[in-house]
């Protein structure tokens, strides 16, 4: 009787290790099901994921090639911007791997901008590093706003690839432009021509005009090295004001020049549009005279810049007298112990002595002090200096090649800024 229970008993223990081992199978199996279905749910929706990525690629593209529809471009301009942005499509999420660092393009207080190569689409771009120390909150606040930048494609605007931060550094990733800036162009011809200041002029215009009447942004710092030209014979705005927290962000960590800054803006009152154009014109004074204006160059100084001195003896037949630079005196001390002109005077003095008279009166438009009185956008496009400029064809790829030692592409080149 005992050995028939004890046979039972076992028998059990043996039914409950099997049925103990058959679960224990049927989870692992459950638990392999199951990590199966995630994979290829996981699978699935990237592909759909990349798929839907895609057709908002698509969609985006057609929308930006409507807009660029409302834009007064001349064929080669829509075709070039229509070619950027197919490029684009090919970038994809920006990362820190991705790029192979060819050479440094320039530093400044804002951070250092390198030319590099993104391996993924073989383009050739310009990085801008900023080193900021920074919340998290307020580095994805930067990234989103300068994803405006997106939305920002013109003739006379750098194109954008995109934002990302990584170990401490937000990277901003722009169209190369094999010309550099203008600054770079004027240490290498000492002083910039009127026909090429010309087309210049006219590119800054219709860049400022673009961002305040299609984005409702300011440049906030107009100057020469924030101007990029490249062979072809484009002129570009570039690092214009689109992150209202980058700029607070910088302002705290670096300190910037004040140069160019319009009156008003140097005694803090409020910021407008006017204060790029004032910007604008002091560059073109600099650029014209090959030096920054000021304090205004001194009477010997005038005399190495435009080839001739400013009064006295000049080798010349005419027995009458040169006019002096307005506001300075005859004196017998001697040009160098005279106080320095105003920038007002300097402006006149290159109207009676340097015949630069349309760039001067443009100028002179702009660098006014007051600036309910200073010329706006609309008045600026008018003045005869850019009427004249843009009915003269000029080779300003051919300029700026043969300035700066730069190859000239095979495609032609003139007109280009209308």
């Amino acid at each position: 009787m005992r050995n028939e229970n004890s046979g039972t008993t076992g028998s059990l223990i043996s039914n409950e290790r099997r049925s103990d081992s058959l679960v224990s199978e049927l989870n692992t199996i459950i638990i392999i099901i199951i990590i199966i279905i995630i994979i290829i749910i996981i699978h699935v929706s990237h592909r759909r994921l990349s798929f839907i990525t895609l057709l908002l690629t698509r969609t985006n593209l057609e929308a930006l090639q409507k807009k660029l529809e409302e834009l007064e471009l001349d064929e080669q301009q829509r075709k070039r911007l229509e070619a950027f942005l197919t490029q684009k499509q090919k970038v994809g999420e920006l990362k820190d791997d991705d790029f192979e660092k060819i050479c440094e393009l320039g530093a400044g207080n804002g951070g250092v901008v390198f030319k590099v190569s993104h391996r993924p689409s073989g383009l050739i771009m310009a990085r801008k590093l900023i080193h900021l120390e920074i919340k998290p909150a307020i580095r994805n606040q930067i990234i989103r706003e300068l994803q405006v930048l997106h939305e920002c494609n013109s003739p006379y605007i750098v194109g954008f690839y995109g934002a990302f931060y990584s170990d401490g550094e937000i990277s901003i990733c722009m169209e190369h432009m094999d010309g550099g800036s203008l600054d770079q162009s004027l240490k290498k011809a000492g002083k910039i021509p009127e026909q090429i200041l010309g087309k210049v002029s006219i590119a800054v215009i219709k860049g400022l005009s673009y961002l305040r009447e299609k984005h409702k942004i300011m440049h906030r710092d107009v100057k020469p090295s924030n101007i990029l030209v490249n062979s072809r014979g484009e002129i570009k705005l570039c690092d214009f004001g689109v992150s209202g927290q980058l700029i607070d962000s910088m302002a705290n960590s670096f300190v910037g020049t004040r140069s160019y800054m319009s009156p008003e803006r140097l005694q803090g009152t409020h910021y407008s549009v006017q204060s790029d154009i004032w910007s604008m014109g002091l560059s073109l004074v600099e650029m014209a005279i090959g030096r920054f204006p000021i304090p205004p160059p001194d009477a010997k100084e005038l005399e190495q810049i435009f080839g001739f001195p400013v009064e006295g003896e000049a080798a010349s037949s005419d027995s009458s007298p040169k006019p002096r630079p307005p506001g300075r005196p005859g004196s017998s001390y001697g040009p160098d112990s005279r106080p320095p002109m105003a920038i007002f005077e300097l402006l006149d003095y290159i109207v009676n002595e340097v015949s630069l008279l349309d760039l001067s009166t443009h100028a002179g438009m702009i660098l006014i002090k007051n600036p309910a009185e200073r010329a706006d956008l609309k008045q600026l496009m008018v003045h005869p200096f850019i009427k004249n400029s843009e009915a003269e064809e000029v080779d300003f790829a051919g300029w700026l090649c043969t300035t700066i030692g730069l190859s000239q592409p095979l495609t032609p080149t003139h007109g280009t800024i209308m």
